[in-house]
């Protein structure tokens, strides 16, 4: 039974723990961070209830830390209401499993029960691998083996691996793990990834081999290309980084590390390429060459070579894996000879082939999104050389049917070009292995098929960085997370990715402060496209977000520096008190080539107005009071020459003398930003209403005005606008894309568009998700939630389910006639403010506790606790 507090809140029964997880992941396995942060989510019946104290123990077994006894550490119970905290215990040892569990008290001051426990094992830490970098000096992918012998019972066994830059490991002809493209890419001179493999039910009596083949992806990179990543100062043959220890039920161990007694040799893996695909030759395969018994005597020793000059350290973001396959849905054949494959998606990954050919019969899979007129695949990159793009070949041996698939390069497509021999494909879908932590539901059915177009948008775009287009760059575009974050973050969780992504910008840049525009960077983006701040500034606006969505205070800390030295490097470069830029509002209706013609100081003294006010937020949380000042002078200091040279206040609307056109971008990014003086904002948001309805109800926004149009439209009271735009069909809009047969967003307006899996022009998701349905994180975690479905036009029913970081928040709203239902979850350590649309008199279930409410612009608003809560209100 529920009871009533003095406070007037009710509390069911005690607190109960759920989604244990050390650095955002579920018993991670090999973590080097020194001092890992141990999180949880609490749950209770009732409303109102909160966490009063915790107690965390950490134990040498499970069975210690499920009766609560911390051997290695325990933190006693400490008051705090937090949801994570740091391990402040003796230092953990290397290569060692440890278990922990959590109880929590309540604001009753009732303890509940210890949770399941649950682990992480630590990397090798400070021990390091004691091992050399290996290889061959080939084109082609090498074959590395080393034969070992177990002669004792084994207790667990580990392998310890980096390879350069892909390494597919095999123990006794099995694969190790279904990680693919592993490790994650990373600045090679700064950073270098390893793996930690549970490979215990591997390893047998007797003799054992381990063995890898190597991919160059990024690090040996051969195809010339405009990015200059053949160039890239780390450029090197692939190389393997290896150490495998076994622990016997003794205590003994058996090591083995990679060094010059491997043995190598090329491998059918004639050539790999990230960009121009793979070619395989099945005649030269080598059956049983990754297990006992395989005569090596004509291989080579392995080649030691130099170790890359980033520092080892153990992956903590999530793997690409393959998530799905899917069979064709049309088979075409648009000439003699020629097989045309319809997967009936947008998406990245590559195809697994199914032949039965002579020997040497070459078989060519060309891949792409589009077709050309005659049905055949278009596969054109002008920004890679040698003319072969997203083409894979595959040698028949001749064998029966054969099966294969790439193990080191990943396309963009929907279709694919089959010739030289009939073939079976099936679809394999490949991105980094994020969670889903969203689900949006509306009346409107194109709401839903946006959500939806932008949500395989994003994935097919994760590929241990956040790049552009999954076909023809692969690049860590910096704009293109800067605008695509938030609603990215709104469906993904995207904890250890971001957190990966963010090391990868403080490793690119520049002693001086400056950022790439594309990271990681082989050192194209300095210069090339520079100044770009409407791109860079994405690294102080992320760790700002990355707080508001995860809590997460000590990224703020690690980064601090290098985010202050990066932006005094932006200011320094001001110039008239303006910020110099490039790039501007790039790809707007009817300017496929880049931007309009607009001084393209307009968005770059916003945008960096915008980082410095993130900046300052930060600073605060970390009480740096002094840069706090100094930041918050600079951002008043542009605010006013960005007005005093965009601002016509005579006609009340921001323009440049470069383009006398209105532009929305222009209007929409000063009023989203707080950069409009407060007696011009209704004569902007006026004329940004009179534009858009001169233009039939259609945006002429680019990527960076694209998410913020329809919000700024909706705060100011033209939700009927917005949904206008929203619901187009006709060009340019996405339901004019969805009328053209995309499934995914495109790259430009124009039905020609180079890319067609490109997310930066789908950040309109983020309105459909705070706005229609009305959920918003404010702080903290979700510490503060506001509630507020404040865009209602043409729709009659939304939802948003959300997995945070303190539980399942949820917000679901139906209109019938004048009728409004609103129910809203509010999960343990929250507190939410609810906007309930209203006319009149609001019934709140519970009504003792929900409160009595204020009432404001047609809204009547109560702040709630946690527990499930029901309004219901009758509209104008």
């Amino acid at each position: 039974m529920a009871e009533l507090t003095d406070d007037g809140w009710t509390a069911g029964g005690p607190l109960a723990v759920t989604r244990p997880t050390v650095e955002y992941a579920e018993e991670p396995l090999g973590t080097d961070v020194d001092r890992p942060r141990l999180a949880w989510i609490a749950t209770a019946p009732g409303y109102g209830a909160t966490q009063s104290a915790y107690q965390v123990v950490v134990a040498s077994s499970a069975e210690l830390a499920a009766a609560g006894t911390g051997d290695v550490w325990d933190s006693g119970q400490v008051s705090s209401d937090a949801f994570r905290i740091t391990y402040d215990g003796p230092a953990l040892a290397p290569r060692t499993r440890y278990h922990w569990s959590v109880r929590l008290w309540d604001g009753l001051d009732r303890v509940g029960p210890w949770s399941r426990p649950t682990w992480f094992e630590t990397g090798l830490r400070e021990e390091g691998f004691g091992a050399e970098w290996i290889g061959a000096g080939t084109e082609a992918a090498p074959l590395l083996r080393r034969t070992f012998s177990v002669d004792r019972p084994v207790e667990r066994a580990r392998l310890y691996v980096s390879g350069l830059a892909y390494a597919e490991l095999r123990l006794n002809g099995r694969r190790v793990g279904d990680a693919v493209l592993d490790p994650g890419f990373t600045d090679y001179d700064e950073t270098v990834l390893y793996v930690t493999h549970d490979v215990t039910d591997l390893v047998q009596a007797g003799e054992n081999v381990v063995g890898a083949e190597l991919g160059r992806g990024f690090y040996g990179m051969t195809t010339p290309n405009v990015w200059r990543w053949h160039q890239a100062p780390w450029t090197g043959d692939p190389r393997l980084l290896a150490r495998l220890v076994i622990t016997h039920t003794d205590g003994t161990e058996t090591a083995l590390v990679s060094d010059g007694s491997w043995r190598v040799t090329s491998g059918p893996t004639v050539s790999d390429s990230l960009y121009a695909g793979e070619t395989y030759d099945a005649r030269l395969a080598l059956p049983g060459w990754d297990g006992p018994g395989f005569d090596d005597a004509a291989w080579s020793d392995a080649v030691v070579l130099a170790a890359p000059r980033g520092v080892v350290r153990a992956q903590e973001h999530e793997p690409i894996r393959v998530i799905e396959e899917v069979a064709p849905v049309e088979l075409t054949a648009p000439r003699d000879g020629v097989q045309v494959v319809d997967f009936g998606r947008t998406t990245a990954g590559w195809v697994r082939l199914r032949v039965s050919a002579p020997a040497g019969t070459k078989v060519t899979l060309l891949y792409g999104e589009t077709l050309l007129p005659d049905g055949t695949v278009s596969a054109v990159n002008r920004h890679v050389e040698g003319g072969r793009f997203q083409l894979d070949e595959y040698v028949a041996a001749g064998n029966g049917v054969e099966e294969w698939e790439p193990r080191f390069s990943y396309k963009g497509f929907r279709y694919v070009q089959v010739e030289g021999a009939a073939a079976e494909l099936t679809l394999r879908v490949a991105h980094s292995e994020v969670r889903s932590v969203s689900r949006f539901h509306a009346s409107a059915p194109l709401y839903e098929q946006i959500e939806q177009a932008m949500r395989r948008t994003v994935l097919s775009n994760l590929h241990g960085i956040p790049t552009d287009t999954p076909a023809f760059e692969k690049n860590g575009w910096t704009g293109d997370a800067q605008v695509g974050a938030p609603t990215m973050a709104g469906q993904l969780d995207l904890a250890r990715f971001f957190t990966k992504w963010l090391g990868d910008l403080r490793d690119s840049q520049h002693d001086d402060g400056q950022l790439p525009v594309i990271v990681p960077s082989a050192g194209w983006g300095f210069e090339e496209l520079s100044p770009a701040t409407e791109w860079s500034t994405v690294y102080p606006f992320l760790l700002r977000e990355m707080h508001r969505w995860y809590g997460d205070d000590r990224l703020l800390s690690e980064h601090w520096e290098p985010v202050l030295r990066y932006l005094d490097w932006e200011l320094a470069r001001v110039e008239d008190g303006l910020s110099l830029s490039v790039l501007g509002d790039w790809i707007p209706p009817g300017y496929p080539a880049g931007p309009p013609p607009e001084d393209r100081r307009l968005t770059g003294t916003a945008y960096l107005y915008r980082a410095l006010l993130a900046a300052v937020e930060i600073g605060e949380l970390l009480g740096r009071s002094e840069a706090v000042e100094r930041l918050r002078k600079s951002a008043e200091l542009l605010a006013d020459a960005f007005n005093r040279d965009f601002l016509d206040r005579s006609a009340g609307l921001y323009r440049t003398t470069k383009d006398p056109d209105y532009r929305q971008t222009s209007n929409a990014v000063p009023l989203a930003f707080g950069l409009v003086p407060d007696d011009q904002v209704e004569r902007v948001v006026a004329n940004l209403v009179a534009d858009v309805e001169a233009r039939g109800f259609h945006l002429n926004t680019g990527c960076l005005g694209v998410g913020l149009l329809l919000p700024v439209l909706t705060a100011y009271g033209h939700s009927d606008v917005a949904a206008k735009i929203a619901l187009q069909r006709t060009y340019p809009s996405w339901g004019y894309w969805f009328d053209q047969g995309a499934d995914t967003m495109w790259e430009m307006w124009e039905t020609d568009t180079r890319s067609r899996n490109h997310y930066f022009q789908g950040t309109v998701t983020q309105w459909l998700l705070e706005n229609v349905a009305g959920l918003r994180n404010l702080a903290n975690g979700w510490e503060r939630i506001l509630v507020r479905p404040d865009a209602r036009d043409q729709v009659d029913s939304a939802s948003l389910r959300m997995d945070t970081v303190r539980g399942r928040v949820s917000v679901s709203w139906r209109r019938i006639g004048r009728v409004f239902h609103l129910e809203v979850q509010v999960p343990v350590g929250s507190t939410a403010t609810i906007h309930v649309p209203s006319a009149g008199d609001v019934t709140a279930v519970p009504a003792p506790y929900a409160g009595e409410p204020s009432v404001t612009d047609g809204y009547a608003i109560f702040t709630v606790g946690s527990g499930h809560w029901s309004f219901t209100s009758r509209t104008s």
